[in-house]
């Protein structure tokens, strides 16, 4: 359980904003300790956003855009095939193009080009008459290809917001507040949050309202959901607008996505990590991230639905692709005693899908074996991996390490991708294995559950969820609260459904007259200890069901112990 906040700071907090000791040591623990903080917390004001102009060479960045409008230069706004790349690219190309600048978009192909700037991107804008190229989510360690432009004429932005190297390209401008020298105040803003900045900037610059600008926080906010950064501060800002947008005024991309998720409910930070982004995703995956863009750049409900219609049939083949890879590579471990054995997972097939790699990477944590996991592929003559980490381990600097083996890597704590040669991959997967084995401690290879507090279920009431739901948006640096609850009884007989759901009606062995109806996925193995009807204990937050216009409070269960 996590160490409970200070009596005194509660005491103090909750009778300023008039909740209860409970409530009161949720906030604290998150670090609000007064009336004002709890009132940015509850009510994000996009007042509170930051001047752009705070980050670095943002001036520059402004410049240089307002000297290609003037000069009537083309400008390819280049991004990467993520989410998070997808939604910049959108996101900028659209405001320029509203501001009447003559410019294109460019999405490399995963496959032929890989991660990041490509030289073929490169010479795509040289020999097409661009004069500038604006990088979103990328370009930090592109040295070289933003060298390659300046030999073919042309300047380049970056927007980017991985972590630099040491050495950074010699572009015109950088926009990446994780910079050593940035003084912008908030470091952990999306590829597509950096975006937004750029275009608020240029906003100001051209004294247009952030009226004008508010329509793109809904691409803001799936890109912080689906490129799981802290939902804090500036961000919690951003995400709490752009969904707000999303369920108000979404634009005809969202609605397809809605409509082909069958969606109708009101949309929250899970559903954008769960029904859109993988949606958005699978295009980079399968097809091409263009596919993503014109989905949401769509004007029109006819186009929004014949791009979302295609971006969904990928998606569904990239669940099939990465289900059957996920479980070639669990056969892998369990027929290796040396691969259970090891404190990492590095595992490699040539034949495997490039695009479903880091899926699978993380599938493996999540399910099976909880280390940090990279999953090999061959693509165009060298070996790539999509590398994914376990909580509080640094998997970027543990990759750091094994540089010399590398050719290319980028990425951030718990996410990154990986190029080498293929005679390298032996000396990788035993150095990676030695790095993490002196740096890992043996908690970091247990999975937790971090409970914010024990709540006993007297203490429920609509009341007490409704101001819990005022915690929202829930992510990174905000997750949903987790509760724990002792002598804990059944009311009725156990149910499994669903294939492997445990469904049960719960009470507390000293007040049984307070009973909830409760799921916990995939638990069915504790079945067995439940049925023996002695008192239990169990972990869970709190969730909002609706039916036939009803509402009631749901316990969604994370873990039952004897």
């Amino acid at each position: 359980m996590k160490e409970q906040a200070s009596p005194e700071k509660v005491k103090s907090l909750s009778a300023a904003i008039k909740v209860n000791d409970i409530i009161g040591n949720l906030l604290v623990q998150r670090g609000i300790e007064d009336y004002e903080q709890a009132k940015d917390f509850f009510r994000p004001s996009l007042s509170s956003l930051h001047d752009p102009f705070l980050m670095k060479d943002m001036h520059k960045a402004v410049e240089r855009i307002i000297k290609a409008t003037k000069n009537k230069e083309k400008i390819l706004v280049y991004g990467d095939y993520d989410v998070d790349g997808t939604t910049a690219v959108s996101l900028v190309f659209t405001f320029l193009r509203w501001l009447g600048l003559n410019c294109d978009y460019y999405i490399p192909d995963r496959y032929s080009e890989g991660y990041g700037v490509s030289l073929k991107g490169v010479d795509y804008a040289a020999d097409n008459g661009f004069g500038l190229i604006i990088s979103l989510d990328c370009g930090i360690k592109s040295k070289d290809k933003v060298a390659h432009a300046k030999k073919r004429g042309m300047d380049f932005i970056i927007c980017d917001h991985h972590e630099p190297d040491d050495q950074i390209p010699h572009a015109t401008a950088i926009l990446n507040p994780k910079q050593a020298d940035c003084k912008y105040p908030y470091k952990e803003l999306s590829g597509c949050g950096i975006g937004f900045k750029l275009v608020q900037a240029i906003a100001q610059q051209y004294e247009i309202p952030f009226s004008t600008i508010e329509q793109y926080l809904d691409l803001v906010a799936l890109s912080i959901a689906a490129d799981i950064v802290p939902i804090t501060g500036e961000n919690r800002i951003l995400t709490f607008h752009g969904l707000k947008r999303i369920n108000t005024a979404p634009r005809e991309g969202f609605k397809a996505i809605m409509g082909l998720a069958q969606m109708k409910r009101e949309v929250n930070v899970t559903d954008l990590v769960f029904v859109f982004g993988p949606r958005i995703n699978s295009a980079g995956r399968i097809e091409t991230g263009k596919n993503a863009v014109e989905l949401l750049i769509a004007d029109s409900a006819q186009k929004a639905m014949l791009s979302g219609e295609s971006v969904n049939k990928t998606n569904v083949e990239r669940r099939d692709v990465d289900a059957n890879i996920t479980q070639e590579a669990l056969n892998m471990i369990l027929t290796s005693e040396k691969e259970r054995a090891k404190k990492t997972t590095v595992l490699y097939n040539p034949e495997w899908h490039k695009g479903v790699i880091g899926i699978v990477a993380s599938r493996l944590i999540e399910k099976h074996f909880y280390r940090p996991t990279v999953i090999f592929t061959k693509s165009n003559g060298s070996i790539t991996g999509s590398a994914r980490s376990v909580k509080n381990f640094n998997l970027y600097q543990a990759i750091s390490s094994c540089s010399h083996l590398l050719e290319q890597f980028g990425g951030h704590k718990y996410a990154a991708g990986i190029t080498l040669k293929e005679e390298n991959l032996p000396a990788f997967i035993d150095l990676f294995e030695e790095v993490v084995g002196k740096t890992i401690t043996e908690n970091m290879l247990n999975p937790e559950i971090d409970i914010d507090c024990a709540l006993p279920f007297s203490a429920i009431s609509p009341k007490f969820n409704s101001v819990l739901k005022q915690f929202a948006p829930f992510g990174p640096g905000n997750m949903t609260p987790v509760f724990m609850a002792e002598n804990v009884i059944t009311k009725r007989p156990p149910q499994v459904v669903g294939g492997g759901h445990l469904r049960l009606s719960l009470a507390q062995a000293n007040n049984p007259n307070i009973t909830f109806s409760a799921i916990g996925y995939d638990m069915h193995e504790h079945l067995k200890m439940i049925e023996a009807d002695k008192p239990f204990k169990i972990c869970y937050s709190l969730k909002e069901n609706e039916w036939n216009g009803v509402k009631s409070l749901e316990l969604n269960i994370k873990d039952i112990q004897a």
